[in-house]
């Protein structure tokens, strides 16, 4: 999920979901409120330990932050020196999620057939969306971390592309680098408030519209895609550079292969592409996969 949360395009929410942990992630997050509080001052801690999952959420935690911390450098490193490769090998995991998610809808009907089409519409429409915002000031970083997890947790959605939208990525990435404590904190309030708040909404969607929320979350995946597609060229002449508000040099667009300003390689591309796709199936065949909320 770290891994996955660096890169503008990928979904963490996505990674936990064909792990098997999305349910357990969601659930977990929604018990840390006032009721555990209560618990640990009338049952002690190892009831409030027990009520929040912690254990899960060390692990959890610590793998995210090794990730996030330790790929930085080697993921933007990839995305500037192998973009082509990089987005095919996700194309296809991200086909994948689509088809794995689909398959546990349980019931087709025109609201879940028109939920896929709606959140198909969004997410296409959000990974063409250039970049209209930035800024650096503090209140801005805690709004952006706000915003961001949100979207982190939903399969489909980036949110490390929506801090491309907000103009904040190269700024937190740049922190993340650099071990600005500052603007890492920052971020860090602003993750925790929208986590926990809007935990409990995903958490009500599911256990009260499931297949639709469902077939939503594949539309999300299916409509990422644009953003995966590995063949892009740049708008405009500018040399491909991160501007410190992640503005014009960053924006790309769709071509296709024999449009493509570069070696295409095709070949190479659809090896990762079945790579990623393979990568996903072996992981729901043999993974530990949590049950869905009934």
């Amino acid at each position: 999920m770290g891994a996955a949360d660096v890169i503008p395009g990928v979904s963490g929410g996505t990674i936990a979901f064909i792990t098997g942990i999305y349910e357990e992630l969601i659930t977990s997050i929604s018990n840390i409120n006032f009721a555990a509080l209560k618990k640990w001052k009338s049952d002690g801690f190892s009831a409030f330990w027990k009520h929040i999952n912690g254990n899960f959420f060390v692990a959890l935690v610590l793998g995210i932050g090794i990730s996030v911390l330790s790929l930085a450098r080697i993921v933007t490193y990839f995305l500037v020196e192998f973009p082509v490769l990089l987005w095919a090998f996700f194309f296809g995991l991200i086909v994948a999620s689509a088809q794995l998610i689909m398959r546990t809808v349980g019931k087709w009907d025109i609201k879940t057939v028109l939920g896929l089409i709606a959140g198909t519409a969004i997410a296409a429409y959000i990974s063409t969306v250039h970049v209209t915002a930035s800024g650096g000031e503090s209140w801005y970083i805690v709004l952006s971390g706000a915003i961001a997890i949100c979207a982190m947790i939903l399969p489909g959605i980036s949110g490390a592309f929506i801090l491309v939208l907000l103009g904040s990525y190269a700024m937190i990435i740049e922190g993340l680098k650099n071990m600005d404590f500052t603007i890492i904190g920052l971020f860090a309030v602003g993750c925790l408030v929208g986590l926990l708040s809007f935990s409990r909404l995903l958490k009500y969607l599911f256990e009260n519209f499931k297949n639709l929320v469902l077939a939503i979350l594949s539309g999300f995946l299916i409509g990422s895609l644009l953003k995966i597609w590995p063949w892009k060229n740049q708008i405009g002449d500018a040399p491909i550079v991160i501007h410190s508000d992640g503005k014009e040099d960053w924006m790309m667009t769709n071509v296709l292969p024999q449009n493509f300003i570069g070696e295409p390689q095709i070949l190479y591309v659809a090896l990762l592409a079945i790579a990623g796709y393979l990568l996903v199936y072996l992981m729901d065949r043999f993974g530990n996969k949590t049950k869905l909320v009934e």
